[in-house]
């Protein structure tokens, strides 16, 4: 995995820099560089960029955005995928681990739906990303009013968070391991790109489910691209399937939900 540095856009951002640094055990960019993955800290927060492309642009956890805005309020709330997928029904919304965070985006919708999310990302440099996009949607007028007290970030491995948990059992644990993505959308170019730079595939994807699902209260979500193999050759007990992913749900025994 990569050494990423964070590198402030001029002086005045310096110190946050640092800060940010000092937070996530990162390096700091001492000097002026050309090339390579940087975590890029201007006025607009902080961002994943690569120096080597300019016409890249950059990725950065934003839950203002216009397009997850837009899923919010219009995406089709209780009846979007996933949400059948972890179990929403009528008034029931269940306490979520989201074992592999990623940039927050489905555990945004799912906070928004109103439920309780512990987030876990093993990456320090995806940690630092997902954790300035939650302190900046914390000063959001209208998201600050919830989501502080809905999505909580733990920057550790899964498994390892998995195997000593102590306290209430999530309902759900929610799984989103890194696939190799071979489509071309202008999505996938900048992001998955960038991300497949810095991290790769998750090549003990399938060590997550056997802890998951001795941890979950009622189920295991896991979400596949579509046509991919189930998580760790175990069939699941329930598929949901989109045009570009699926979610493979498993039920705990003695689970009525």
């Amino acid at each position: 995995m990569n050494v990423i540095p964070v590198m402030a856009a001029s002086g005045e951002f310096q110190t946050q820099a640092q800060d940010v640094a000092q937070k996530w055990q990162l390096p700091l960019a001492q000097t002026e560089t050309d090339s390579g993955l940087v975590l890029w800290l201007n006025e607009y927060g902080l961002a994943l960029k690569t120096l080597d492309d300019p016409k890249m642009g950059v990725v950065q956890v934003d839950f203002a955005a216009s397009s997850i805005s837009w899923r919010r309020q219009h995406g089709g709330g209780k009846n979007e995928a996933i949400a059948k997928a972890v179990g929403i029904k009528g008034s029931y919304r269940p306490a979520v681990l989201d074992a592999t965070a990623g940039l927050g985006r489905d555990a945004f919708i799912l906070a928004s739906l109103g439920c309780h999310l512990t987030l876990l990302e093993r990456s320090n440099v995806v940690s630092a990303l997902l954790d300035d996009g939650l302190q900046r949607a914390a000063q959001d007028q209208e998201l600050g009013s919830w989501l502080p007290e809905r999505m909580h970030l733990l920057s550790d491995s899964a498994v390892s968070v998995m195997a000593r948990w102590q306290g209430q059992q999530p309902d759900v644990v929610y799984l989103d391991p890194m696939f190799p993505h071979r489509k071309k959308s202008a999505l996938v170019k900048k992001e998955m790109r960038l991300f497949q730079q810095l991290l790769g595939p998750d090549d003990d994807a399938d060590s997550l489910l056997q802890p998951a699902l001795q941890l979950a209260q009622k189920r295991v979500v896991v979400k596949r691209p579509a046509g991919a193999p189930w998580l760790n050759q175990k069939k699941p007990h329930i598929q949901m399937t989109g045009r570009a992913n699926r979610f493979d749900v498993y039920l705990i025994h003695g689970s009525k939900t």
